[in-house]
Parts: structure tokens; C-alpha cells; sequence
């Protein structure tokens, strides 16, 4: 990868290509897990390079894998502790993923700042609004940063729903388990002519969008 990076960043300053090769471990790990069934679905982006703040509910660590497996390329918002995890928090630094600390605003004012200019660049960027994982049925409150950062950068939302991962790996249980999941991507939605104002709307609509198409998959999926 860094070899890739080094030949591509001169005109690739978004660091696209690097970025969608390292998605490629997940497809392979999830690959060479016979446990793990995973399938993709929904209305995918025709032009990948157009910029969305893209949101999901937040199942498992494993919901990274399986979102991955989305044919374009995401630079993701993730806690800074990932990115000191050896070899992953390295490759994800290359990738140029967004690390936010937790509880402190400067760093989520940076992280957000990070974010506007990855969207500027013609890359979206990938937020659970949750904030954490969720061990239960009903999905947590959407924090508003994901909301204000489209909206400032001008760029639509598109929300995806995520349903089986937490099978698939437990919160706080590191053993891997048999489990069928999906990915949907929902319908975009835009976000011109909004204002701070319009953030609780926005969030109520998205996360409405999400709960629904995640139901339909636990259904689906049986």
C-alpha cells in the first residue's frame, strides 16, 4: 500500500486508490471466513467519486467488513484507539481515515474539519451517528456531527442499514460466531438549502430511513 500511495499521490491527493485497496483486506477476510455469509443490496451511487456523507446503524466491529465490501471508496470517522492497534492503525493512517477522541471537542472540531476537506476532494466520508456500537434492538440516539458536516459541505447524506453483524462478533467478546448479514443502500438525501436549524428534522428522517430498511433485512434474513 504504500507503495501505491507513493506513486499516486501526486494526483491523487484524496488518496482514493490507496484507500479502496485497503478495503479489499475486509472482502478477503470475510472471504476466508466460512462462518460469515455477507451480502450487499440497495440503489449503489452511479458516480462514485461524487461525495456523500455516508451514515449506518452500528451492529458490530464487523460492520466495518461488511460495509466495505460497498464498490467505492469511504474515508471512515473512527475512534483514535484503532488507529494505534498495530498494522491496522498504520494502514489506516495510509488509507487517510479520520481519527476523532472521544469527549473532546477540539478533537471533533479538527475530525469535522478533516471531513469537509475529504468531501472536497470528491471522497465521501463514513460516520456511525450512533457513536458506539448498540447491544440492543433499538438504535441510539444519532449524534448531530455527521448532519452538520453535510450540510456545511453542501453534500447529500446517504444513509445504509446494517443487520447480522452482531452475530458475526459480539461487543466485548473477540469470538467469532456463525451469522447471515446484509448491507442496503437507502435513496440519498440532500441536504441544499439547509441550515443548523434543520438538523433534528434531518436526523429524524435519516434514522427513520435506517430502522425501516434495517427491520426489512432482520426479516429478509430470517
Amino acid at each position: 500500500m504504500l507503495g501505491v500511495l507513493l506513486v499516486t499521490a501526486p494526483f491523487d491527493r484524496g488518496r482514493y486508490t490507496v484507500g479502496y485497496l485497503f478495503r479489499q483486506v475486509a472482502r478477503v477476510t470475510v472471504t476466508l471466513n466460512p462462518l460469515w455469509r455477507f451480502r450487499t443490496g440497495g440503489q449503489m451511487p452511479p458516480d462514485p467519486r461524487r461525495p456523500y456523507v455516508v451514515v449506518s446503524n452500528h451492529e458490530s466491529f464487523v460492520d466495518i467488513l461488511l460495509i466495505s465490501h460497498l464498490p467505492w471508496e469511504m474515508k471512515w470517522l473512527s475512534k483514535a484507539e484503532l488507529f494505534r492497534v498495530p498494522v491496522l492503525g498504520w494502514l489506516m493512517h495510509l488509507a487517510g481515515d479520520i481519527p476523532v477522541k472521544r469527549g473532546f471537542g477540539a478533537s471533533a472540531a479538527e475530525a469535522m474539519a478533516r471531513g469537509r476537506e475529504v468531501l472536497a476532494r470528491r471522497v465521501s466520508v463514513m460516520i456511525f451517528p450512533e457513536g458506539t456500537r448498540s447491544t440492543a434492538a433499538e438504535l441510539l440516539p444519532f449524534k448531530d456531527g455527521a448532519f452538520r458536516l453535510a450540510i456545511d459541505a453542501g453534500v447529500p447524506m446517504l444513509p445504509i442499514a446494517v443487520h447480522g453483524t452482531a452475530t458475526a462478533l459480539r461487543k466485548h467478546d473477540w469470538r467469532v460466531s456463525r451469522s447471515k448479514a446484509a448491507v442496503r443502500v437507502l435513496q440519498p438525501v440532500e441536504t441544499a438549502g439547509l441550515s443548523a436549524a434543520d438538523i433534528p428534522a434531518l436526523k429524524a428522517q435519516v434514522r427513520r430511513m435506517i430502522l425501516a430498511a434495517r427491520d426489512e433485512l432482520a426479516v429478509e434474513l430470517g
